[in-house]
């Protein structure tokens, strides 16, 4: 159950304004997603949800867009073994389209084309980062990803 979700940072930095609204070419892109979770009380989980994209063209930044969004989940009734996958996939599937709007709202409030990223396979991350941590036989990772816009 989702008991509440937020936004728990957001920052915005256009460093070449206004000489970058001169140029018309499209930047690159760099996407990071990361995605962490913890308890907060009991059956009680805090996952938050965090987006970093630079826009680069020629080597130099464009603009900088970093937010975190959050839900706080009360998870009940369900095998110890099930509440990772849980709290790592199905958790941020459901902020993501709340930071995916947040991500979009602060590029398009900076005067530039409203980022808006694609679909992340949280799944994919979770298990890829879970064969990582048994091939290292360590801690496990929180799981984080980087997406190519």
């Amino acid at each position: 159950m989702v008991m509440a979700q937020y936004l728990k940072d957001l920052s915005f930095e256009s460093p070449r304004a206004p000489e970058v609204f001169q140029n018309v070419q499209s930047p690159q892109m760099d996407v990071n997603v990361d995605v962490n979770a913890r308890n907060f009380g009991p059956d009680q989980y805090e996952v938050e949800l965090s987006v970093s994209a630079k826009a680069k063209y020629n080597d130099e930044a464009v603009f900088i867009v970093e937010a975190s969004y959050a839900g706080a989940f009360e998870i009940k009734n369900l095998p110890r073994e099930q509440l990772e996958g849980v709290m790592l996939v199905e958790c941020p599937r459901l902020l993501f389209p709340f930071l995916r709007q947040v991500i979009s709202d602060a590029t398009r409030n900076g005067n530039f084309p409203p980022l808006m990223l694609e679909p992340i396979d949280f799944m994919s991350i979770y298990l890829a980062n879970k064969q990582r941590q048994q091939q290292a036989g360590g801690e496990a990772a929180p799981a984080s990803g980087q997406q190519d816009a």
